[in-house]
């Protein structure tokens, strides 16, 4: 410690090595250049580094209109409008198990019968349904729905599985609310 100059008897501390430019100090120094480099290669299933399959539009159309569709009903499953039975062949057991435990949550919360009629207040709408695949024959679907003025992020995952008579269906694997 050294004395401060100015004869007042108060201590001050000397910090040895340089300080930081007033432009860093304080802030994350990121680097933001523009990449000069190309967009990483494809590996040999076609897939980018990110995973990311490329898909024909008018499958990925064809995928995005059916998951709008299973996201309307399941929000309304949870919410309480329709029986979770409507998506039986559509999920698997454990997708199937968690919208039943959901909507018999907010039922008990709110004082009636799960799929029984209409009973939540302000219907819930999908605005969007936006779709990465991750494989030939798996999507991962991101949704927004709005309740009234509130927005919800529903985050799913589709396989294709084959059918038991008839051409292979989409089935929802994973879904998560946000």
């Amino acid at each position: 410690m050294t004395p401060r100059p100015g004869g007042r008897g108060e201590n001050v501390l000397a910090f040895p090595g340089t300080t930081l430019p007033a432009t860093v100090q304080g802030t994350l120094a990121l680097d933001l250049s523009p990449r000069l480099d190309p967009p990483p290669g494809r590996g040999p299933d076609g897939a980018t580094s990110a995973g990311v399959v490329p898909v024909d539009l008018r499958r990925r159309r064809e995928l995005e209109q059916w998951s709008r569709r299973f996201a309307q009903a399941a929000v309304e499953i949870v919410g309480g409008d329709r029986p979770v039975s409507q998506l039986l062949r559509w999920a698997t057991a454990e997708v199937y198990a968690d919208l039943d435990r959901r909507a018999s949550l907010v039922a008990r919360a709110g004082g009636h019968r799960p799929g029984v009629g209409r009973v939540q207040p302000v219907r819930p709408k999908v605005l969007s349904v936006h779709s990465c695949f991750v494989s030939a024959s798996a999507a991962e679907t991101s949704i927004h729905v709005r309740y009234g003025e509130r927005s919800r992020a529903v985050a799913a995952r589709f396989e294709e599985r084959p059918a038991p008579h008839g051409p292979a269906r989409w089935v929802c694997t994973a879904l998560d609310f946000a």
